[in-house]
């Protein structure tokens, strides 16, 4: 039985609500290089899934975030392992985001921007686990 790998990832809208922040991968990510996605991060050794991502928002964008709820939640097979994620919807309470932060620890984003949700269909036909259930849950409204 592979081991499972908790992670989470997070939903942030524009003022108006009309788009959404996407991230640029690395070009060398193990999974999903130089692919545009949703915020996203491993939770770390007896971390909950609120913790992580309130720590994503500070290592992967340098903000503090505010967790509005929990949207979607679901699992991949990976190579390796099998990847459990949760999203939640969240607003920026502090600060702006900024990419790559100077944090060598946790895989740094390349790039931000704001995109339609369209913006996400390649990542989730390559594989990507929180582009795929935030599409769902899109689909379902």
């Amino acid at each position: 039985m592979k081991p499972i790998k908790n992670a989470v990832a997070f939903v942030i809208y524009n003022p108006d609500r009309t788009k959404i922040l996407v991230v640029q991968r690395p070009f060398d990510d193990e999974n999903l290089p130089g692919v545009w996605g949703l915020p996203a991060g491993s939770l770390k050794e007896n971390e909950n899934y609120e913790e992580a991502v309130l720590r994503a928002g500070r290592e992967k964008l340098g903000v503090q975030l505010q967790i509005i709820k929990l949207i979607n939640e679901g699992e991949i097979q990976r190579n390796t392992f099998l990847l459990h994620m949760k999203e939640y919807e969240i607003e920026i309470i502090k600060g702006q985001p900024s990419v790559p932060q100077p944090i060598n620890e946790v895989t740094q984003f390349i790039q931000w921007k704001w995109a339609l949700p369209e913006a996400l269909h390649e990542a989730a036909e390559k594989g990507s686990l929180c582009s795929q259930l935030y599409l769902a849950t899109i689909k379902k409204k």
